[in-house]
């Protein structure tokens, strides 16, 4: 089985080597984007599988970046985290095409579980969650 690709769009370096050790270290292959511009021309490149995408992102924001990718008939099936440390709506944020928000600073098996949960194809799970910072995962049940 080939490893699955993902994409790390984040404006902070440290931010950046953070989740990419995460994710290799779970086996995954890893792009890296330092602002939103970049996430969409990556993404429409490669076609990951999943994104984690920072919000507040110079040159164009997460936010920004995930409306044109979830418009784009071709990347619009990628699976999108939103990474932030401010907080967040979940109602925003599902609207917005997110399948999870991961709120900073987070531990390493919560960034991995919300990739995990994201990626999954097992029915029934929810359709969007929140993971609280530093906390376990805890489903959104949204009909």
């Amino acid at each position: 089985m080939s490893q699955k690709l993902l994409l790390v769009a984040d404006d902070q370096e440290d931010n950046r080597v953070i989740l990419s050790a995460i994710l290799t270290h779970k086996r995954y292959a890893v792009l890296l984007a330092v602002n939103g511009e970049e996430a969409v021309a990556q993404a429409r490149q490669h076609l990951p599988a999943l994104i984690l995408m920072d919000l507040q992102m110079p040159v164009m924001d997460g936010w920004e970046a995930t409306r044109i990718l979830k418009a784009d008939p071709r990347t619009a099936h990628i699976a999108i985290i939103a990474v932030t440390a401010e907080d967040q709506t979940p109602e925003r944020l599902e609207e917005a095409g997110f399948c999870a928000y991961l709120r900073k600073p987070f531990l390493p098996r919560t960034a991995a579980l919300a990739v995990e949960l994201c990626l999954a194809d097992a029915e029934p799970r929810p359709r969007w969650f929140a993971l609280p910072p530093m906390g376990v995962h805890v489903p959104l049940a949204h009909e």
